[in-house]
């Protein structure tokens, strides 16, 4: 098979590119890396049966030339990250849903599969957990900009299954809270790779509120294992996946958990929202998946424990970024 990753650079999207070369498919990387890093291409050069262009799905004639050389499209390429989009909403909106927009109407003109990798996110502020996929959307008052990147994806996910009524072939997967390897340990990345980076830089770990928050936590191997499953069974199509874990884990309990993991001596400190994101933002107390979907099409069952993907984590920071400390 030949694959399109868009947000090749990304976390999540060049361990997408190893998954699919090491089953020996070729895949083609997209990124204008406004956000991807090019350090997460380099090991891929590596793979014969990869190549890298640059650029945005915004040109349109770049995008139909990549896309007649495939015959299935990943595509990953957003705006992540509570902290960018609470700062930029007009970014967020107009890379995940002008951008996605733009890839639509080419795939469909082309006749060409896509999975979109959406979120969590989309379900809002909804108290009503598990989430299944049919669950209701809450969202909360326009004037809290954290709002804009769930309603991007869920307008994105309109525009999706609007194509796939018009016969485009099409899967979409809600992402629950990856982390591992790779993963953007700034203050604009997730909460796992945050709390890793001040771990191994010998800092404070900063819990946002109070800690009672929960989320389930996803090493990233299992979400790409779901997701390639979601691209390559017929039986998906047409179809929406929650790919999580089923553990639900408070913020100060995955605080705690990286200081046992790590083997370090470490303190926990806490910190007001809107010292941290500013005055527009709104918390998710609770965001937990129903898995039933994903069991029965994609025979997706998570294999790693928090810890020992933590450790993993860990492991891997230390090795490629804190070997002099």
């Amino acid at each position: 098979m030949r694959y399109l990753v868009t947000g090749a650079a990304g976390f999540i999207g060049s361990h997408l590119c190893t998954g699919l070369l090491a089953q020996g498919d070729d895949v083609i990387g997209l990124d204008d890396f406004s956000k991807g890093k090019r350090e997460r291409i380099t090991p891929l050069r590596n793979y014969p049966r990869f190549k890298f262009t640059a650029g945005s799905l915004s040109e349109e004639k770049h995008l139909q030339d990549i896309i007649e050389q495939v015959d299935v499209i990943y595509h990953l390429a957003a705006v992540v990250g509570v902290k960018r989009y609470v700062e930029d909403p007009i970014m967020v909106i107009e890379v995940n849903v002008n951008h996605t927009l733009n890839l639509l109407k080419v795939a469909w003109q082309s006749g060409k599969k896509v999975i979109f990798a959406s979120t969590s996110e989309v379900y809002g502020k909804n108290e009503a957990v598990p989430f299944h996929e049919d669950s209701a959307r809450v969202y909360g008052s326009s004037t809290a900009d954290r709002w804009c990147y769930a309603v991007s994806k869920s307008a994105a996910e309109h525009l999706c299954l609007g194509f796939a009524r018009k016969g485009l072939p099409l899967v979409i997967v809600r992402y629950f809270n990856v982390y591992g390897p790779h993963a953007d340990s700034s203050a604009y990345g997730g909460v796992a790779s945050r709390f890793v980076n001040q771990i191994l830089s010998h800092k404070p770990l900063t819990v946002h509120g109070d800690g009672s928050q929960t989320r389930c936590f996803t090493y990233i191997g299992d979400i790409i294992r779901g997701t390639i499953e979601a691209g390559s069974r017929p039986a998906a199509e047409g179809k929406i996946f929650n790919l999580g874990h089923r553990r639900e884990t408070s913020i100060l309990e995955l605080a705690q958990t990286v200081l046992a993991v790590s083997g370090t001596k470490g303190e926990i400190i806490f910190q007001k929202y809107e010292e941290f994101y500013g005055p527009h933002f709104e918390d998710i107390p609770r965001r937990v998946p129903d898995l039933s979907a994903a069991e029965q099409i994609l025979d997706y069952y998570p294999q790693i424990s928090l810890e020992v993907g933590i450790g993993k984590t860990i492991n891997w920071y230390r090795q490629h970024h804190y070997q002099s400390k």
